[in-house]
């Protein structure tokens, strides 16, 4: 048996990739990044956009503390109903 290494994920990734992993559609996404929300970076001559999965993980990181805060200063009632819904 020979010892076949495991595939390093890309370091970049879409904004269709993006999107799948918040289960989003890649517009929001792209807002996301315009509002400076998401770092991203273009690269080649079409201004084609990527994504680090540092990146991603540190806004969901970020979200995660953000949400956090809103349910602990009572603004978030209901954190299961509502975010389903979304």
């Amino acid at each position: 048996m020979t010892d076949v290494p495991e595939s390093k994920p890309s370091r970049f990734m879409t904004p269709t990739q993006a999107a799948e992993e918040l289960n989003v559609k890649p517009s929001q996404i792209h807002a996301m990044i315009k509002a400076g929300e998401l770092r991203a970076l273009q690269v080649g001559g079409r201004g084609m956009w990527r994504i680090g999965r540092q990146d991603l993980e540190d806004y969901i990181a970020e979200a995660y503390r953000r949400t956090a805060e809103r349910i602990a200063a009572g603004e978030l009632e209901d954190a299961g109903s509502e975010a389903e819904e979304a």
